[in-house]
C-alpha cells in the first residue's frame, strides 16, 4: 500500500464509488432519528414537551449545521483533498452523536444536532464530488445516485432501531438509537484510508504521475496505457491546463459567463428537491398519517416503516437505469407524479377532514372514513416512490457533473448549501404549517413540483454518458432556455480527437518565436497562424 491506498480495492469501480456513500447514510440516520421519537413519551418528558414551533427548531438544527458544513467544503476539499474531507466528516459526526446521546436539555440536543449537521453538510457535498471525479462516465450516474440510496438505507435502519427501542421504557428508548449512530461514522473514516484520492484533485495540485497511477488502477487494471485511462488523463490535462490560465480560484469565478448559469441549475435543483415536499413525508410522516386518521402510535409507526421500505426499494431502479434513462426524463416524470399525489392528499384531507384535539394539540384529521384514510396513506407511499425513482438520486448526480474543475468544489458546495438552506426552513416551518393551514400545506408543495417541471423542461440539458470534460461542450451550445434541443451525442469524443485537441492547445500556448532572419513581427504572426489550425472535426 505504498501508494497510499489499496490498488485492488481501487480496481473495483463499484466498491470505490459506493463505500463513501456511508456518509450519505449519516443524513438518513438523522432524519429518522427524529421522526421516530416525535410521539415518544420519554423524549417529550426529557425535553419539556416541545410545541410545534420548538419541535421545528430542534429538527431544523441539523440542516442549519449542514448549511455551514456544505459551504466549508469549498475550502477544505481544495485544501486537504477529497478523500481526507470524507474522513473528516465522519469524525465530526462522532462528536455530534455523542452530544445528542448524552443530551439532558433542549440546548444540548440542539448543539449536538448542529455539529452532526456540519458533518452531514460536509459529507453530502464531498461524496458526490469525489464519486464524480473517480468513476468512469458510463457508470458515473449510477454510482453517484447510490448516495441517495444510502440516505434511504440510513433512514430505514435507524427507523427500525427506533421502532425496536420504542418497546423500552424510559430515556433508553431514544438514547440507544442516537448512540448507535457513531458506528457507521467510524467505519467511514477508517475505511476511507484504503481508498485513492481524486485524480483530478491530484492533477490540479501538480501531482500528475500520481493522478495517472490512480486512473490506471481505477479504470485500466493498473495499465496506464489503457485507452480509457489515456482518454481521461488527456481530458483532465487539457481541462486543468486551460483552467489554470483563467485566474484565481474564488467565489467570483462562479459569476463568470458560462458558469453562473450552471451554478443556478445546480442550486435550483437542490432547492426543488426540498420544495418537492419529501421532508414533509420523511421528518414528519407521523404527523401526516395522524392527519389521515391513523391515531394509535403503534399503528402509525408500522405504517411509517412501510413508507421507509418503499423509499429504499424504489431507489434501486433509478440507480440501475439513471445512465440509460437520462437525467431529464427522470426529473420531468418525477416532478409531475409528485405534484399529482400531493394534490390528491390535500384534496382528500380537505374534503373529509376537520379540526380535532389530540394530546392537547389542535390537529386537522380524517375521522370515520377508513377508506379515505387508507387512500391518503397509499398516496403518501406513491409520492415517496415517485421521489425515490427520480428527484432523489438525480438531485445529487446532476450538480456533481456540470461544473468546470476550477470551480467544481465551490459550485457543488453552493448547490448543496442550497439544499440545506431550504431543508432548514422547511424543517422548522412544517409543524406550524400543519397546525395552522393543515391540508393546504400539501397544495403548496404540489405547486412547487409543477414549477420544478417547467424549469427542468426549459433549462436542464441532458448530461448522461459524458466525461466531466465533455459536459463543457453541452453548455457551450448556448441552449439556455431550449435545453430539450441538446442531443445526447453532444460532447462525446474519441481518444484521437482529444489528443489532437490537446496538441492544438499546446501549440496555441507556445510563446511567439522569431522565424525569419530579421525576426520581423509580420513573419512571427504568419508562422504562428500556420501552426494554429483548428482540428478538422
Amino acid at each position: 500500500m505504498g501508494k497510499g491506498y489499496h490498488a485492488a480495492i481501487a480496481s473495483n469501480p463499484y466498491v470505490v464509488g459506493s463505500f463513501a456513500c456511508i456518509g450519505g447514510g449519516l443524513f438518513g440516520l438523522d432524519i429518522s432519528s427524529m421522526s421516530g421519537v416525535l410521539s415518544n413519551d420519554a423524549y417529550k418528558k426529557t425535553f419539556g414537551n416541545p410545541d410545534p414551533n420548538v419541535q421545528g427548531a430542534i429538527v431544523s438544527a441539523m440542516p442549519a449545521g449542514s448549511f455551514v458544513g456544505a459551504l466549508l467544503v469549498s475550502y477544505v476539499a481544495d485544501w486537504i483533498g477529497r478523500k481526507n474531507t470524507v474522513i473528516l466528516s465522519g469524525l465530526v459526526w462522532v462528536v455530534g452523536s455523542i452530544l445528542q446521546c448524552a443530551a439532558v436539555d433542549r440546548e444540548m440536543l440542539i448543539t449536538g444536532r448542529v455539529i452532526s449537521g456540519i458533518s452531514v453538510g460536509i459529507a453530502s457535498t464531498i461524496i458526490p464530488l469525489y464519486q464524480s471525479e473517480i468513476t468512469a462516465p458510463s457508470i458515473r450516474g449510477r454510482l453517484v445516485s447510490v448516495q441517495q440510496w444510502s440516505i434511504t438505507w440510513g433512514i430505514l435502519i435507524q427507523y427500525f432501531v427506533q421502532f425496536g427501542c420504542s418497546y423500552i421504557d424510559g430515556v433508553a428508548s431514544f438514547r440507544i438509537p442516537w448512540g448507535l449512530q457513531v458506528i457507521p461514522a467510524v467505519v467511514l473514516s477508517v475505511g476511507m484510508l484504503v481508498f485513492p484520492e481524486s485524480p483530478r484533485w491530484l492533477f490540479d495540485h501538480h501531482r500528475e504521475a500520481e493522478a495517472l497511477n490512480v486512473l490506471a488502477d481505477l479504470h485500466g487494471k493498473g495499465d496506464p496505457r489503457n485507452e480509457l485511462v489515456q482518454l481521461e488523463f488527456e481530458e483532465i490535462k487539457q481541462q486543468v491546463y486551460f483552467e489554470r490560465t483563467e485566474g484565481a480560484k474564488s467565489y467570483f469565478d462562479l459569476l463568470k459567463p458560462g458558469v453562473l448559469h450552471r451554478v443556478s441549475l445546480g442550486a435550483s435543483l437542490q432547492m426543488w428537491s426540498q420544495l418537492s415536499g419529501v421532508n414533509l413525508m420523511m421528518y414528519y410522516v407521523i404527523y401526516v398519517f395522524q392527519g389521515a386518521g391513523l391515531a394509535p402510535r403503534r399503528s402509525n409507526l408500522e405504517a411509517d416503516a412501510v413508507q421507509y421500505v418503499l423509499n429504499v426499494v424504489f431507489t434501486v431502479p433509478a440507480i440501475l437505469y439513471i445512465d440509460k434513462w437520462g437525467r431529464r426524463p427522470m426529473l420531468l416524470a418525477g416532478t409531475l407524479s409528485m405534484a399529482f399525489f400531493l394534490f390528491l392528499v390535500g384534496g382528500l384531507q380537505g374534503h373529509f377532514g376537520g379540526w380535532d384535539i389530540v394530546d392537547g394539540d389542535r390537529v386537522w384529521m380524517i375521522k370515520g372514513h377508513g377508506g379515505i384514510t387508507r387512500g391518503v396513506i397509499v398516496c403518501s407511499y406513491l409520492f415517496v416512490c415517485s421521489f425515490a425513482i427520480s428527484m432523489g438520486p438525480v438531485s445529487w448526480t446532476y450538480p456533481a457533473e456540470i461544473f468546470p474543475m476550477r470551480v467544481r468544489a465551490k459550485a457543488i458546495a453552493l448547490s448543496t448549501a442550497s439544499n440545506w438552506f431550504f431543508n432548514f426552513g422547511l424543517a422548522w416551518a412544517v409543524p406550524p404549517s400543519l397546525s395552522n393551514i393543515a391540508y393546504k400545506t400539501y397544495f403548496i408543495f404540489g405547486t412547487f413540483n409543477v414549477a420544478a417541471f417547467i424549469h427542468v423542461f426549459f433549462m436542464f440539458p441532458e448530461t448522461a454518458g459524458r466525461t466531466l470534460e465533455e459536459v463543457e461542450e453541452i453548455f457551450g451550445q448556448g441552449q439556455t432556455f431550449t435545453a430539450w434541443r441538446v442531443d445526447r451525442s453532444v460532447g462525446r469524443k474519441t481518444l484521437e480527437q482529444v489528443v489532437e485537441l490537446n496538441d492544438f492547445v499546446a501549440r496555441a500556448a507556445l510563446p511567439l518565436r522569431f522565424s525569419g532572419s530579421n525576426g520581423s513581427a509580420q513573419e512571427v504572426e504568419r508562422d504562428t497562424k500556420a501552426d494554429r489550425k483548428l482540428p478538422s472535426w
